[in-house]
């Protein structure tokens, strides 16, 4: 089985292109809805509730967990990986990887939480790949938060968005990492104030769903390993009737979120 963790429901986007990308797969994923935002917290505590949620994956027999939270991932993933005999993706390598061949012309923008632009993360990882591109960072704190109350087309949203995105616009970026698995859910409004001809747009969910199809075909015996034909499973540490509603925007359909704590 297929483990999915992150802060809220936004890890979901990463779920549907999971689901998408390798239907055969048994999904579970697990949204802490209840802590969420992560990106405001503290790196110990991100890493706390990136071990605890982990361990609740692998108790419902994950083979593969997929950090689906660009907080945990930038903090977390290192530490996981020591603690863990499991392969472990997270959303961030393969954002990068697809940023780096995309831009024209060397200027990248990436917006995530505070605690993922605090980190400096993206900007290490592009410029270790190719030295001579220029990334511009913006924390969007209130973006999370907007999101998970449903808020994608609200006026005080695209006010918000106006007011986070023109200062990379000025600096006329050519690719926007979205460095958080929240705002793909608010794509269309990011792609009209950037012009969708002359901006492309990284989606951190497409990005490792194409990462774990590739590793699998080169593991088979971790692919033979997982279980087929299972039913998606989908856990929440606080339900929401937002969630709920997002969870069907995501998916095209009405999805059983299952109450829990990790």
């Amino acid at each position: 089985m297929i483990g999915i963790f992150d802060s809220g429901v936004g890890g979901m986007t990463v779920a549907h292109a999971v689901e998408a990308l390798l239907p055969q797969y048994q999904i579970t994923y697990y949204g802490d809805l209840a802590r969420t935002p992560y990106g405001s917290k503290s790196r110990e505590t991100i890493i706390e509730y990136s071990i605890a949620n982990t361990e609740f994956l692998l108790r419902h027999g994950a083979k593969i967990i997929i950090i689906a939270c660009n907080s945990a991932a930038s903090v977390a993933s290192g530490i996981l990986r020591q603690k863990y005999d499991v392969p472990i993706f997270e959303v961030i390598t393969p954002a990068v990887n697809r940023a780096v061949t995309a831009t024209v012309t060397g200027n990248i923008g990436v917006i995530g939480t505070r605690a993922t632009i605090r980190s400096g993360i993206y900007e290490k990882k592009i410029t270790e790949q190719a030295p001579g591109l220029h990334v511009f960072s913006k924390a969007c704190p209130l973006l999370v938060p907007l999101v998970e109350e449903g808020w994608l087309n609200a006026r005080e949203t695209k006010m918000i968005l106006r007011k986070y995105l023109t200062p990379l616009k000025l600096k006329q970026v050519d690719t926007l990492v979205l460095g958080c698995t929240h705002y793909p859910l608010l794509k269309e409004q990011i792609l009209h104030r950037f012009g969708k001809k002359r901006t492309t747009l990284i989606d951190s969910s497409v990005e490792v769903a194409l990462t774990l199809q590739q590793h699998l075909e080169e593991n088979p015996a971790l692919r033979e390993s997982l279980q087929r034909n299972g039913e998606n499973r989908y856990f929440v540490s606080d339900l929401t009737s937002a969630a709920v509603a997002i969870a069907a925007k995501i998916f095209g359909r009405q999805i059983d979120l299952a109450k829990v704590q990790s």
